[in-house]
């Protein structure tokens, strides 16, 4: 029974990260759609409100089919090793883009078409991780046998269109709940086409699931059965009261409905394809690891996730109600003075190693260079964790990481000289 518990205890955490963080992944791919710089402002200072806590829940999971259930990391991780590398680089671009956005003073472009593109990049992986997950993965006495491309496949495909409708309906629904004014109006009226598109996806894979999904169903079982259905009619009475809910008061209703879908759609699978974890045959007792990590596991994962839980519900509290722009003079430190526009009949003379000048470029350009290099070399160090199929996986990975970070902060850098935001000598600016 402990595996069972450890079982209940992954479904959990991947369920709260689903709701929680289906949202945020939303609200960025959202902001590639949106033209306008003030609108994105607000939706990065939103998604900066909660999102660590949010992504927190992956990590438990992670940790917890690691411990638990072992013989999913032995079936799955070689066969989805370059969806879920790319998927954990958009991670760290992502978190990268949105803390710098949410520091500077106005919306910086750059940061923000990287903080929504690597949010589809992550939105997209996901949807590939559980589109071939569910349409199963060879294996051969408890190990992967199969191709290094076996994650694209057209049912995965799909759901990685799926999955990013869901994301961008889980957006807008925050957006029309959190906003006010033009930003509101704009999610009331994104909210029904999405929740239509949403609708289309989910049944389209439903039925695509009873082809794609090599194991049988066995919905001859009536308590199966009937939670199955249980969990389907929850799914589609949570999508009426959305539909009704956009654009009407209370904006938070047409939200709360989206994540009760969300979490009916979750059981709906589970109840459906329970106790087989990954397709065609191998189960949760084949998977577990012995008792006694089980209940180690228990105990330590259990303990923290109402941690974790606290931890989300006080972001929630204190960053409860609608968001407020804050006023331009909150922006400036104290004691400041406040930066004059400069004109270009009165040039501002470069300070000594400021970072417009050139000296302070190519000092910048050494520094993130020599870090680029240092982080790809400690990298490079560890990939022997991928092995086998993997050997190209992690050189393409490591070098394409490295070349959007470098090209990321010499971008950043120099908007940041050109707009004058990091002068050396604020006299120079007077």
């Amino acid at each position: 029974m402990a595996e069972y518990a450890s079982y209940a205890l992954v479904l959990f955490a991947l369920g709260a990260y689903v709701v929680l963080d289906g949202y945020d992944l939303g609200i960025g791919i959202l902001g590639l759609l949106d033209r306008d710089d003030r609108r994105r402002k607000e939706y990065t200072e939103l998604v900066a409100t909660a999102w660590d806590a949010n992504e927190s829940w992956i990590i438990l999971a992670a940790v917890t089919l690691w411990a638990a259930l072992p013989g999913v990391y032995a079936t799955v991780l070689p066969g989805l090793y370059l969806p879920l590398t790319v998927m954990l680089l958009g991670f760290v671009l992502r978190g990268l883009a949105l803390e710098l956005q949410s520091s500077a003073p106005g919306y910086r472009r750059g940061w923000g078409r990287l903080f929504g593109v690597s949010s589809l990049v992550v939105t997209v992986c996901q949807g590939l991780v559980v589109g071939t997950v569910l349409t199963g993965l060879p294996q051969h006495q408890g190990v992967y046998d199969g191709g290094a491309l076996r994650w694209l496949n057209p049912y995965s495909v799909l759901c990685a269109l799926g999955l990013t409708a869901l994301y961008l309906l889980a957006g807008a629904a925050w957006l029309h709940a959190k906003t006010e004014g033009a930003v509101r109006r704009r999610a009331a009226r994104l909210g029904r086409p999405l929740l239509a598109a949403t609708t289309a996806a989910a049944l389209v894979l439903g039925f695509g699931l009873e082809v794609a999904d090599p194991q049988q169903f066995r919905f001859e079982q009536s308590l199966r059965a009937a939670l199955f259905g249980l969990a389907v009619a929850a799914a589609a009475g949570c999508g009426a009261v959305a539909w009704y809910g956009f654009g009407r008061r209370p904006d938070a209703r047409p939200f709360v409905a989206v994540l009760g879908a969300q979490v009916a759609g979750l059981l709906a699978l589970v109840a459906a394809t329970a106790p087989v974890v990954v397709p065609p045959a191998l189960t949760v007792h084949d998977a577990a690891s012995p008792t006694g990590s089980q209940v180690f596991l228990l105990i330590g994962v259990g303990g923290c996730m109402p941690v974790v839980l606290a931890y989300n519900v006080y972001a929630w509290w204190v960053f409860r109600g609608k968001y407020r722009a804050p006023a331009p003079a909150a922006l400036a430190l104290p004691d400041e003075p406040r930066r004059q526009p400069r004109t270009a009949s009165a040039p501002r003379p470069e300070a000594p190693g400021a970072v417009g000048a050139p000296e302070g470029i190519l000092r910048t350009v050494a520094r993130r260079v020599a870090l680029t290099v240092l982080g790809v070399g400690t990298a490079a160090v560890a990939q022997d964790v991928f092995g086998g199929e993997g050997e190209w996986i992690a050189p393409v990975a490591l070098t394409l990481f490295g070349a959007v970070s470098v090209t990321a902060w010499l971008v950043g850098d120099r908007r940041a000289a050109a707009a004058g935001e990091f002068d050396l000598d604020p006299a120079a600016r007077r």
